[in-house]
């Protein structure tokens, strides 16, 4: 799949990650809804330029100075100022970096990570699987968000238990949902669905209906053999 262009909205820029065809990106269905002729954009925001406005721009400073003073180059990939949130794209291999000025610079102190989740964009090349990270500044009452984008074919990300324990079951769970390895994670193992459970269900390829419900051995009955409470 050739590289997808930035494409521009009016003032702003949106990156084009895709095209969504049909209802769910189901085909050969007999769909006769209307449904099934459903050709939609999947696009994301692009990159802000400063200034953002408000402690936006206080924050993005701060950042910068401190990787500097770390050591460390190339980490943001991009800043995007939406629906009055702040995002950070973040390369990868500097996750851990970033994440530990974000938490021990004293003008920043976003102390907790408040959730981890995953999105995937079967369509974005070489980038998709999408990690978000949700984190707050008791110091400052401040929430920002941290993303990163890893390719399919190599699903690894770093850990970040040791830095913000509460992350411990959000990484389960995207692990669950996903299939995203948190490598350095104390028990990386199921958290929503059985242990024995097959494939990741939040994952665009996942089969749509038709799969068995059995839970170690026990069968969800059909609803004709259900027991009657009325």
């Amino acid at each position: 799949m050739s590289e997808l262009p930035v494409v521009p909205l009016g003032t702003t820029e949106i990156d084009l990650v895709g095209v969504r065809k049909g209802s769910f990106g189901t085909s050969g269905s007999g769909d006769t809804s209307g449904f099934g002729g459903l050709v939609a954009p999947i696009v994301m925001p692009g990159a802000s330029l400063p200034p953002f406005g408000g402690w936006f721009d206080e924050v993005a400073e701060e950042l910068a100075l401190s990787l500097l003073d770390a050591g460390v180059s190339g980490v943001v990939e991009k800043i995007v100022i939406d629906r009055g949130e702040m995002t950070f794209h973040v390369k990868a291999e500097h996750l851990i970096s970033f994440m530990t000025e974000c938490r021990d610079e004293p003008a920043l102190r976003f102390e907790m990570c408040t959730s981890v989740s995953g999105v995937h964009f079967p369509e974005d090349a070489d980038r998709e699987l999408h990690i978000v990270y949700s984190l707050l500044s008791i110091t400052h009452n401040r929430r920002i968000r941290v993303e990163v984008s890893i390719p399919d074919a190599d699903r690894h990300l770093p850990s970040l238990v040791a830095l913000y324990p509460s992350a411990d079951w959000h990484e389960r769970e995207t692990w669950d949902f996903f299939g995203i390895i948190f490598d350095g994670h104390p028990a990386l193992t199921r958290i929503e669905m059985p242990d024995d459970w097959v494939g990741h269900p939040q994952r665009k390829d996942y089969p749509l209906g038709g799969i068995p419900i059995e839970y170690k051995g026990a069968t969800i009955p059909s609803p004709e053999h259900r027991r009657s409470y009325n």
